[in-house]
C-alpha cells in the first residue's frame, strides 16, 4: 500500500524510537548468509494452544484467558461468531521473557456474505488490551498488532489485506483509513471463505519483522508467500501475545485452530535452560503443591487398601503376558495333546474295524463248518468265486491296516521331531505340525472309507447259493484262511504295543 514519508512524519514523531521505513528485500547473498545463520528454534508450550483437547473441564484455554464473546471449544476458538456487533480476544496469561520469537497462526474466517467484516489482529503488546474498538482489543497499545482486515473503510478497495501497525502507546487507531496512515507494512490477501485454514508465519528476529501467509487453497502447511516485512523495529522485551477479532454491521465468524509460540536463539547463544526461565517465587510454589497432591495420592493409596483388602497380593499386570519362548512350548504342548486325541479316535475306530471283521469272518466259518458238515463228499466242489471274494476282502482290510500303521508311525516320528524345538527352530515345528495334520487327515479318510465299505447295508447280500453236496472249503484253503487270519491277528498285537508305548511319550 503506497504511502508518502512527509504525510507520515506528524502522526509518527512519538514512535521515533519504536520503527522506521521498511526497507527493499534482502539481496541474493544477504539472504544465503541469513539462512546460513538460522535461529534455534524451541516450542513454548505456555504460549500455544491447539486441538484437540483444547479446553479444560471448566471452559478455559491452559495458560491463556479469553474474554468477550470468546468461545473456547475443543478443537478451536471461536473469537466472534457471525452476528453483529460482537468482540472477542484471547490472550496470553504471562509475559513473554525472550526477546526473539516466531508465531504460526492458523485461523479461518467464514461468512455467508459477499462482504465480511471488521476483522482479526494478532498481537504482541506489552500490557494485555483485553477489550477495546480496535478489532476487539484496546487501543493506544504498545507494540505491534497484525490486522486482517475485512471490510473497506476508506473505500479504495484495497480490502481484505493484511496490515502491520505498530504503536508506542499513545496512538489512537486511524479507522477511517483503515490504518494506511500509520501502516508499517501491507499486503493484500483475500482470507475469507477459503477451502482450508488460512495459516500465517510471523517473526521478529534481529529487529526485523516478517510476515507470510499461506492462503488457504492447498493443504501445505509449508506453502508460504511474502506479505510483509519491517527492519529496525524495537519492540518491548517483554510481552503478551493476543488475537482478537469483531464484528459491525457485516458479521464473519472468526475462528483460531492454532497460535504456536517459538522462542528464536541467534547462532552461538546458549539457550536458557527451562528451569533458568522460572522465578524462584514459582518454583517454590509448583513444589509446594507437588507435595501436596503427593501426600494426597498417599492418602487415597491408604485409604483403597483399607476398603478392598482383597485386590492386595494379587500378581500384578505385567503377569498376565507371556513370554515368546513360553508362548512356544505353550503352543507345542497343545499340539502334542491334540494328536493325542486324534490318535485314541482312530484306536477306536480300528477296534470297531476290526470288530466287524471278526464277525464277519466268525459268520462265514460257521457257516462253511454248517454246510461242510452235512455234505462230506463235495468239499473239493466250493464256489471258487466266493473263495477269491473272501480273500480279496482279508487282503484288502491287511494293506489299509498297513497303511495306517505307516502313517501313524510317520506321525510320531513328526511328533518325536517336535518336542525338541530349540535346535529345530520354530519353523521346522511348525512344520512337523503340518505333516502331522495331513497324515491324520489321510488316516481319518482310510478308516472312513473301510467303515463305509464293512457296514452292513439296508440289503444284505445273499451268500451264493451252493450246490448240494460236496463241501464249500477244501482242507488247503481251510489252512490258508486260518494262516491269514493269523498274519492278521499278530499285526494287530504289534500295533496295539506300539501305540502304547507312544501314548506313554506324551505323559
Amino acid at each position: 500500500m503506497p504511502r508518502s514519508w512527509a504525510k507520515m512524519a506528524a502522526p509518527l514523531a512519538p514512535l521515533v524510537l519504536l520503527l522506521a521505513l521498511g526497507r527493499p528485500a534482502l539481496s541474493g547473498a544477504q539472504a544465503t548468509e541469513g539462512a546460513a545463520a538460522a535461529p534455534h528454534r524451541r516450542f513454548e508450550y505456555k504460549y500455544s494452544f491447539k486441538g484437540p483437547h483444547l479446553v479444560q473441564a471448566d471452559g478455559t484455554v491452559p495458560f491463556w484467558v479469553h474474554t468477550g464473546n470468546a468461545i473456547p471449544s475443543a478443537d478451536q476458538i471461536r473469537i466472534t461468531t457471525s452476528l453483529k456487533s460482537q468482540k472477542g480476544s484471547v490472550w496470553t496469561k504471562t509475559k513473554s521473557i525472550f526477546e526473539y520469537w516466531e508465531v504460526e497462526v492458523t485461523f479461518r474466517v467464514t461468512g455467508r456474505g459477499r462482504i465480511g467484516a471488521d476483522g482479526l489482529a494478532i498481537w504482541f503488546t506489552e500490557e494485555q488490551g483485553l477489550e477495546g474498538p480496535v478489532f476487539g482489543a484496546a487501543d493506544k497499545w504498545n507494540g505491534v498488532g497484525i490486522f486482517f482486515d475485512s471490510f473497506d473503510n476508506d473505500g479504495k478497495k484495497n480490502n481484505p489485506g493484511v496490515i502491520v501497525v505498530g504503536n508506542n502507546g499513545k496512538l489512537l487507531y486511524d479507522h477511517q483509513n483503515d490504518g494506511s496512515t500509520q501502516a508499517l507494512a501491507s499486503c493484500q490477501r483475500d482470507f475469507r471463505n477459503k477451502p482450508y485454514p488460512v495459516r500465517v508465519k510471523i517473526t521478529y528476529y534481529q529487529k526485523t519483522l516478517t510476515v507470510l501467509i499461506n492462503n488457504g487453497f492447498t493443504p501445505d502447511k509449508e506453502d508460504y508467500e511474502f506479505c510483509a516485512k519491517v527492519e529496525d523495529m524495537v519492540l518491548p522485551s517483554q510481552g503478551y501475545f493476543g488475537i482478537s477479532a469483531a464484528t459491525g454491521g457485516l458479521a464473519d465468524d472468526h475462528d483460531v485452530l492454532s497460535f504456536l509460540t517459538f522462542q528464536l536463539t541467534e547462532p552461538g547463544k546458549e539457550a536458557p535452560t527451562p528451569d533458568a526461565e522460572i522465578p524462584q517465587k514459582d518454583k517454590d510454589k509448583y513444589r509446594e503443591e507437588f507435595e501436596h497432591f503427593q501426600q494426597e495420592l498417599d492418602k487415597k493409596k491408604e485409604e483403597f487398601q483399607r476398603e478392598h483388602p482383597d485386590v492386595q497380593g494379587q500378581p500384578a499386570a505385567d503377569d498376565a503376558f507371556e513370554t515368546v519362548s513360553d508362548r512356544e512350548l505353550r503352543q507345542i504342548f497343545e499340539g502334542q495333546n491334540r494328536i493325542h486325541l486324534e490318535i485314541k479316535q482312530l484306536n477306536r475306530q480300528l477296534d470297531m474295524i476290526l470288530d466287524e471283521q471278526r464277525k464277519y469272518v466268525s459268520a462265514v466259518t460257521e457257516e462253511i463248518a454248517k454246510r461242510g458238515a452235512g455234505f462230506p463228499g463235495q468239499q473239493g466242489q466250493v464256489s471258487q468265486q466266493e473263495i477269491e471274494t473272501v480273500v480279496k476282502t482279508q487282503e484288502e482290510v491287511i494293506r489299509q491296516v498297513k497303511e495306517i500303521r505307516s502313517s501313524v508311525t510317520d506321525a510320531l516320528r513328526s511328533i518325536s521331531g517336535a518336542q525338541h524345538p530349540g535346535s529345530a527352530g520354530v519353523y521346522e515345528t511348525t512344520q512337523h505340525f503340518n505333516d502331522i495334520k495331513e497324515h491324520l487327515h489321510i488316516v481319518k479318510r482310510d478308516i472312513e472309507h473301510l467303515v463305509q465299505r464293512n457296514t452292513p447295508s439296508t440289503e444284505k447280500q445273499k451268500c451264493p447259493e451252493l450246490p448240494p453236496f460236496p463241501s464249500c472249503l477244501s482242507t488247503v484253503h481251510f489252512f490258508i484262511f486260518v494262516a491269514v487270519q493269523t498274519v492278521l491277528f499278530i499285526g494287530y498285537v504289534m500295533y496295539r504295543s506300539q501305540q502304547e508305548a507312544a501314548a506313554k511319550k506324551f505323559f
